[in-house]
């Protein structure tokens, strides 16, 4: 009992206190210890994660930097030669859409009349990209250097300024088509307004401004019924979402030049063709399906009236681009600010003779010696338009536009290009 009430009731209590006082200090300091070292552990696993974000975000940046195809001495060095002007008072013009059909055109008929051409174009897969690098490679035999990039990109476009002083800007980049619009509506967003107002903060932030010419479209008109459509007829009724990009082009160019000073000029195409043309179009898809012994789909519009179409061949255009450019005025501002009223102008550039889909057809079939399988169906509901007409007297008047190429001579010279770009034979042709 003696020895069980000492160890119940010890004879020394304050000595007890103290060391269990000693044994919580103990305990309460391992705990610190431990939480310090966790802490420190926190800290040490923050830092290392800070760091390997840090280090592949400069990878990723590093990559992106090492990996574009644009920038460097070289490329600098071929810029600037590129758009260096060979004739006296030569324009120095950056052309967008270089590798398209019209952009092509218009770029060699600029080199080939002394002016600096650089081209742009982002190459993209809307149709055969290879038919895009051969007319680069075409640009390239003639001294044009197009840079592989997209309108949208900021850093490009101020790079592109920075190293040369462009008089004049081509805008011919653009996502084509009316149909494709409802299987990618997000695509003429993307190129169509999105990447012009870049191409417009560019061209204001540059110095000096470049003069402005682009590329609107007939698809303006939309709904309108008045013939021939003349530029001061209502365009608020478009028919498809291509027409609409435009048409918000045309708005969007306009605020460009009243609140900086752009001198701006757009040119509303009529059915653009010719040699190099795009495969998307009615008259070259009808001439591969005719050569390969295909149907093609011939559309109709109401009460089986034939569509209509003011087909204008290449040539006829980039004489009116070139019109546009030469009769430019200069930009009035600088630094992004306006000094002066700057010019603004809008021209249809048409062949003011429009041929119904089934002549094309025909004349087609005389060139190729072959006839077409015809399937004739309704027009459906998907953005085209029964006809267009272009009203030139504006252009004729104003930049000394005058087409001189009807469709029957026109076809001729596309038939003979697609014959020897794809290989066929006269002969070949003929037994088709």
């Amino acid at each position: 009992m003696r020895i069980l009430e000492d160890e119940l009731f010890p004879s020394t209590p304050g000595k007890v206190k103290i060391e269990r006082a000693h044994a919580i200090n103990r305990q309460f300091n391992r705990c610190f210890a431990s939480t310090s070292t966790m802490f420190l552990w926190a800290l040490f696993l923050i830092a290392l994660t800070a760091s390997y974000l840090s280090f592949q975000s400069f990878v990723d940046t590093s990559s992106k930097y090492f990996s574009a195809s644009w920038g460097g001495l070289h490329w600098e060095k071929q810029i600037r030669a590129s758009a260096e002007a060979r004739r006296s008072q030569g324009f120095s013009v950056l052309v967008t859409g270089a590798a398209g059909f019209v952009g092509s055109h218009v770029s060699l008929a600029l080199r080939k009349r002394g002016d600096g051409v650089v081209g742009l174009d982002n190459f993209n897969s809307y149709y055969d990209p290879s038919l895009k690098k051969a007319r680069k490679s075409l640009l390239a035999s003639h001294g044009i250097f197009v840079v592989e990039g997209d309108i949208n990109d900021g850093r490009l476009l101020a790079k592109l300024f920075d190293v040369v002083p462009f008089t004049h800007v081509m805008h011919l980049a653009a996502q084509a088509g009316v149909r494709y619009a409802i299987e990618n509506p997000a695509s003429y967003v993307h190129s169509n307004i999105a990447g012009l107002v870049t191409l417009l903060e560019a061209c204001k932030a540059a110095d000096p401004q470049p003069a402005i010419v682009w590329a609107s479209s007939s698809s303006v008109y939309g709904l309108n019924e008045k013939v021939p459509f003349s530029e001061s007829d209502r365009t608020d009724r478009p028919a498809s979402l291509y027409a609409a990009t435009k048409k918000a082009g045309e708005e969007i160019t306009h605020t460009y030049n009243h609140i900086y000073g752009l001198s701006i000029t757009g040119l509303r195409f009529f059915t653009v063709y010719g040699p190099w043309g795009r495969p998307d179009m009615a008259y070259f898809s009808f001439t591969r399906n005719i050569l390969q012994g295909k149907p093609i789909t011939v559309y109709s519009g109401k009460d089986r009236v034939d569509l209509a179409r003011d087909f204008t061949y290449i040539d006829d255009i980039v004489k009116g681009c070139l019109g546009s450019l030469d009769t430019t005025k200069k930009s009035t501002g600088s630094g992004g600010k306006k000094r002066g009223p700057a010019q603004y102008r809008i021209y249809n550039l048409g062949n003011t003779s429009p041929v119904t889909v089934p002549m094309l057809v025909s004349i087609l079939e005389r060139h190729l010696k072959a006839k077409a399988k015809r399937n004739v169906v309704e027009m459906p509901g998907n953005g085209d338009v029964p006809f267009t007409h272009a009203n030139i007297s504006l252009a004729r008047a104003e930049i000394g536009y005058k087409p001189t190429t009807n469709l029957e001579a026109g076809l001729k010279k596309f038939v003979k290009w697609y014959l020897q770009y794809y290989g066929y034979s006269r002969r070949g042709a003929k037994n088709l």
